[in-house]
């Protein structure tokens, strides 16, 4: 792909629906390859607005302002960062000409619905996964636990992110709790859940899984190295860099993710989440574009998750290749305020080979992800230490 100037006739023109802390990085990643790009969220000053070219506040759920939009702007390539979007309008869009969705909008539409995944993973392609099943009432939801899933379990919307909605369950009394929870969390209320049973595993990672041209212009799967993270309430609170793992459980991670991938198609990054005990794995879910936990990468990486996905859509070369051990840790807002102050910044810049991202988001919640520490060390468990102290020392205060 030729890269024109932007805010010239030439201009590559990149539109980002939805515009996050993840999406901020990738609209800094593709503006420093030259690249014209257009923000777009449901709510003002999001991240990504900040550092945009320009910049829309809509609800992305409505087809007709979608493509409104799109005319008005001519974007190039649409680049979908979050699930609440008119997955329909995007289709018709893509296949009138007006743009190009990455990484189709055939994946975006199975990623963005956990059903849709789930069915394609363990029904099309064979995967192994827990078990599961999906419910559209509390009472179709207690059935499907005592048919066979049983205690504990998970019960999640089928459309949802960063664990908003997700609750595990013990035991009868917290089904109905469950329900109504899955019911306010969800990106957009399906009034549809999965419950997923749990599964015995050592540990879960992400494997950034990258669709990228090699030199002959061929459409080639290139492997990050596997990312450790923990989970609290189905959100992440801590990542690490190369995750250890065994050679068979690793080929069979690459196995499944290529799988998965080479049906979705298209260009870009993908975070497959996967479950690991022994050399047994089972897949979780899968998001066409940066993940949360990948936010490690731009410490331990030659290229961060965002810089490899911004090359791969561009149609550019890749490096996957990691440069050394890092972690990541999440900064939570503590408080619910709209005029927030960072104390203790340079406290966390004093830890060694340390970095933060603050998000810039408008709005804390106490349990909103408002920036990252970032850390590098000599193996994981250095990178770990050093990227928990220095979240520890920024402490976000209402002013």
């Amino acid at each position: 792909m030729n890269i024109g100037t932007p805010l010239s006739p030439s201009a590559t023109r990149v539109m980002l629906l939805g515009s996050g802390e993840l999406g901020k990085e990738v609209i800094i990643a593709l503006q420093r390859l030259g690249v014209e790009v257009v923000a777009v969220d449901r709510y003002p000053n999001a991240p990504g607005q900040q550092v945009a070219h320009r910049s829309y506040t809509i609800d992305m759920t409505d087809g007709v302002a979608l493509r409104a939009l799109v005319t008005q702007e001519k974007p190039h390539l649409i680049v979908p960062e979050i699930e609440a979007i008119a997955i329909d309008a995007l289709a018709e869009i893509e296949s009138s000409g007006l743009s190009k969705v990455i990484p189709n909008p055939r994946a975006v539409q199975l990623t963005m619905n956990r059903e849709g995944i789930r069915t394609l993973a363990a029904e099309t392609l064979g995967l192994p996964t827990s078990p599961y099943a999906f419910a559209s009432s509390l009472h179709e939801m207690q059935a499907a636990i005592d048919s066979g899933i049983g205690y504990p379990c998970f019960i999640k919307p089928v459309m949802s992110s960063s664990g908003k909605g997700q609750s595990r369950v013990t035991a009868p009394d917290q089904v109905s709790a469950a329900w109504d929870y899955a019911a306010s969390g969800g990106r957009v209320d399906s009034g549809r859940v999965i419950i997923e049973g749990q599964i015995d595993f050592d540990y879960e990672i992400t494997l950034l899984t990258v669709r990228a041209n090699n030199a002959d212009g061929n459409i080639e799967t290139y492997y990050c190295d596997p990312i450790g993270h923990v989970q609290v309430k189905g959100d992440y609170v801590e990542s690490w860099q190369p995750q250890p793992m065994n050679l068979n459980a690793l080929q069979r991670s690459r196995e499944i993710a290529r799988a998965v991938t080479d049906n979705l198609g298209g260009l870009g990054l993908f975070g497959v989440e996967l479950f690991v005990k022994g050399d047994a794995v089972w897949f979780s879910e899968v998001s066409p574009r940066p993940h949360d936990t990948g936010m490690v990468t731009m410490a331990s990486g030659r290229f961060s998750e965002f810089e490899l996905h911004a090359r791969a859509i561009l149609g550019l070369p890749v490096d996957v290749r990691l440069r050394e051990p890092g972690a990541s840790a999440v900064i939570y807002g503590g408080v619910a305020s709209t005029n927030l102050v960072f104390e203790g910044v340079a406290d966390a810049l004093a830890v060694p080979d340390s970095d933060l991202r603050l998000f810039g988001k408008p709005e804390s919640f106490v349990r909103r992800r408002m920036g990252v520490a970032l850390a590098t060390g000599r193996d994981i468990d250095e990178a770990r230490e050093r990227a928990k102290l220095a979240a520890s020392l920024v402490r976000p205060v209402a002013v």
